[in-house]
């Protein structure tokens, strides 16, 4: 990979990690058994017939909706115009459990000594096996050239 493409993957993941670093603070939100549609709309009192009339839909579609999203198979563009007739915001994010860039060098290294656990296991049946230092030299090398290589970073290993 140029590095012109890497130097714009690095920017890419900074971008991502500055935009999500509030959301990675935020305890994750558990969803109502009966889903948030259900559970706002209730809170506020309104009524099917009502929550019908601000979507534009029939009333059995208010039930199909919040049915859908309580078994979790409901699509964004319903979760969006719901969102819009109860007067909310519609939030969306996968937010990475660590920074982008730690995602990414610990696949690196993790992809580097699996690769090299094979061939030390060779080596050690051959009795060539190597110092635990040299080793994690050839660890840390190896993953700098993973990360090099973004298109061996997430191969199956």
């Amino acid at each position: 990979m140029n590095s012109n493409r890497r130097n714009l993957n690095t920017l890419a993941r900074w971008a991502l990690d500055q935009q999500l670093r509030p959301l990675q603070k935020m305890e994750p939100l558990i969803r109502p058994e009966r889903g948030w549609i259900r559970a706002i709309r209730e809170s506020i009192g309104m009524t099917t017939g009502q929550f019908a009339k601000r979507l534009g839909v029939a009333q059995p579609r208010v039930a199909a909706l919040e049915r859908a999203e309580a078994n979790e198979v409901v699509t964004l563009k319903s979760l969006r115009q719901a969102a819009e007739a109860l007067d909310c915001v519609f939030v969306y994010a996968l937010v990475p459990k660590a920074p982008l860039e730690e995602v990414v060098k610990a696949r690196a290294r993790y992809v580097a000594e699996q690769q090299l656990a094979r061939t030390d296991q060779t080596m050690r049946l051959e009795n060539q096996g190597v110092s635990r230092a040299r080793l994690e030299r050839a660890r840390d090398d190896l993953a700098e050239d993973i990360l090099r290589n973004d298109k061996r970073l997430w191969a199956d290993v």
